[in-house]
């Protein structure tokens, strides 16, 4: 019993590691590709509640966009000029603050494309107003893409003091998540998930 119970505190032990590596509040760890989750205490309603996604962060600013502010407006209806676009009911996103009519979308596509720009895995920022269309006027179920408008913005040393002072929890970039099926429910799942693993942290 007693080589037992070392071993089970050995292996939960290993697990608090490795859920404390999967997570950080370091700012060093900031960078494109990896997800901002709002800590419950961050005061400004831009960003309270939210997911985000980094898709750049160089001495040219830092552009984030929204994961879980899905909206009620199809694509239809803000591209109705898109041949194939009448046809997608899926959701526009509020991706923040920021230029709320520029239009950008996240892609996931294993192929390489010319005109967008990898962010990780296999998840493209598309930029260029020709795919866009070209992906819009593909039949919905070719390709998983979210549409938004609007994005968030910082200077990198903005974010950095905003994670210092404990805003943001930086999360590796995760597929599942930018294109989660149910993201209303995306920032409490995570930021459940944040507070256990500090609790296991802690209770070592």
């Amino acid at each position: 019993m007693r080589l037992l119970s070392i071993a089970a505190a050995v292996l939960l032990s290993e697990f608090a590691v490795q859920a404390a590596a999967a997570q950080s509040m370091q700012p060093s760890d900031l960078g494109a590709g990896k997800m901002l989750v709002a800590s419950r205490d961050l005061p400004d309603p831009n960003f309270a509640k939210t997911v985000v996604l980094l898709v750049q962060y160089d001495d040219e600013g830092v552009v984030g966009l929204i994961l879980n502010r899905r909206s009620k407006v199809p694509i239809s209806r803000v591209f109705d000029d898109v041949d194939g676009a009448k046809d997608r009911s899926d959701p526009i996103y509020a991706g923040g603050p920021v230029g709320r009519t520029d239009v950008l979308a996240l892609l996931r596509s294993r192929a390489k494309l010319e005109d967008a720009k990898r962010v990780f895995g296999d998840i493209c920022l598309v930029s260029s107003k020709e795919l866009l269309q070209k992906t819009l006027a593909s039949p919905p179920e070719t390709n998983t893409v979210h549409v938004y408008l609007g994005y968030s913005g910082w200077t990198m040393e903005q974010l950095e003091n905003e994670v210092d002072l404990g805003a943001w929890y930086i999360f590796p970039g995760d597929a599942q998540a930018v294109f989660d099926p149910n993201p209303d429910s995306l920032w409490s799942r995570l930021i459940v998930e944040t507070e256990l693993r500090i609790a296991s942290v802690v209770r070592r």
